[in-house]
């Protein structure tokens, strides 16, 4: 393994190639392609594991008056009620009762999405398989003897797009939104992840947590025809939390919190690209048992790796106007799970007053998504992100990677990362 490991270490330094953009380029086959069959293969996400759980009676959902199985739910998938965030936009398949007076409710952790909207008919579920990409699925807030999820694949008809890297995943969207909760795409319609300026997040949602002067389209409302695009921005309110602009007494937390938001942001385009490379890949390796050549699938080793250490390593991350403080206690919780090296550092360590994470590699390095990759893609991704890390790589953009940022990160792996390979103990002194 360690000989192959240097082998494609010293073939990726050895080509040049110009790089695919995952984010605009469609995936070249179909979603139930043998290589994939997204429909039809087992699935072992975190919702269709708990219903494994609920069929066998090992665990029972609780539903109460208020809040329907939303509790219940939070604490059988171990998804943390501080992790709330809540748009106000009319962009849900229950946007009927979604408005900034009754916004909708996002919960979520390192794998599963939960959306709950008070006097809405379901709980919405996204759930990462490691394999297969996010699979979708409701449970009606109705209370009877044996809840069930069930999985919705009508939802691809929004979440299977360019917007989602052409694979089933999610989609974080700032949207020029008006005080009803209707959105006026022609004043400001963005995908956003911790790439995207500031003043282009946000447009319906709530934020709480902004303590400086940062421009953003959060909190505001673009009612006037005579708007030009981006300029809802034009009134951004710090917000410590939402008690006072409409009935928080309903929701679990009275926040919607900005730390939060920006983790959330990174993370659900972290899990489209985990689906997309590997499906890349297994389509490329599929092809190559059919007789297509070795180089076609080295070729798309390089590329997809590529870019996916890059967003890995924050290396287009915009940077932090101003300071942002965690009002609902989401960053003490978020950066208590580790892992953590003996001296206490962990990748969930967060900055907040220049950028995102204290150590820019991301979290999600642990999660089941990045485990469960092809083995061929997982040797070019520690490949490449050791040939970043060491320095091997010398291109301009990662000069923003200190030496000494690098040495935490590789430092932080080594003692908290299974598998890791051997090479990554050779960091420079």
């Amino acid at each position: 393994m360690r000989g192959a490991a240097i082998s494609l270490l010293l073939f990726l330094a050895s080509i040049t190639i110009v790089f695919a953009d995952l984010d605009n380029d469609p995936f070249p086959a179909d979603i139930n392609h043998p290589a994939i069959q997204y429909s039809t293969a087992p699935t072992t996400d975190p919702v269709s594991l708990l219903n494994a759980k609920l069929d066998q009676r090992i665990i029972q959902l609780k539903f109460d008056d208020r809040h329907g199985y939303l509790k219940s739910v939070l604490d059988a998938l171990k998804v943390p009620v501080e992790s709330q965030i809540l748009p106000f936009s009319k962009t849900s398949v229950q946007a009927y009762a979604i408005n900034p007076t009754n916004p909708r409710s996002l919960f979520f952790n390192d794998s599963v999405v939960i959306g709950w909207v008070h006097g809405g008919q379901f709980l919405e579920l996204a759930s990462e398989d490691p394999k297969q990409g996010v699979i979708f699925y409701t449970l009606d807030e109705r209370q009877v003897d044996h809840p069930r999820f069930v999985r919705r694949d009508n939802c691809l008809s929004c979440h299977l797009s360019y917007s989602s890297m052409d694979v089933p995943g999610t989609l974080v969207r700032s949207v020029a939104t008006n005080s009803n909760g209707t959105i006026s795409r022609q004043l400001g319609d963005y995908l956003t992840d911790d790439r995207s300026p500031f003043d282009q997040r946000w447009g319906g949602w709530y934020v709480t947590g902004i303590t400086g002067s940062m421009k953003h389209m959060g909190n505001a409302f673009a009612n006037a025809p005579a708007q030009q695009a981006g300029s809802a921005i034009a009134e951004s309110f710090n917000l410590e939390s939402l008690k006072g602009k409409f009935d928080t007494d309903v929701y679990l937390t009275p926040y919607s919190d900005v730390v939060a938001l920006m983790v959330f942001e990174h993370e659900m385009h972290m899990m489209n690209l985990f689906t997309r490379v590997g499906w890349e890949v297994r389509l490329a390796l599929y092809n190559e048992q059919a007789g297509a050549a070795h180089s076609a699938t080295e070729h798309v080793l390089n590329e997809t790796s590529h870019e996916l250490v890059d967003y890995m390593l924050f290396v287009d991350e915009v940077p932090l106007p101003s300071k942002v403080t965690s009002t609902s206690g989401f960053a003490e919780e978020f950066s208590a799970q580790g892992p953590k090296d003996n001296r206490g550092r962990s990748l969930r360590q967060l900055d907040l007053q220049h950028r995102l994470m204290r150590y820019p590699c991301s979290y999600m390095i642990y999660s089941d998504a990045f485990d469960r990759l092809p083995d061929q893609a997982k040797a070019a991704i520690y490949a490449r992100l050791w040939q970043v890390l060491s320095g091997q790589d010398k291109t301009a953009k990662y000069a923003k990677l200190s030496f000494a940022d690098r040495k935490a990160i590789v430092q932080i792996l080594l003692q908290t990362k299974k598998g890791l390979p051997a090479y990554f103990e050779g960091i420079q002194q």
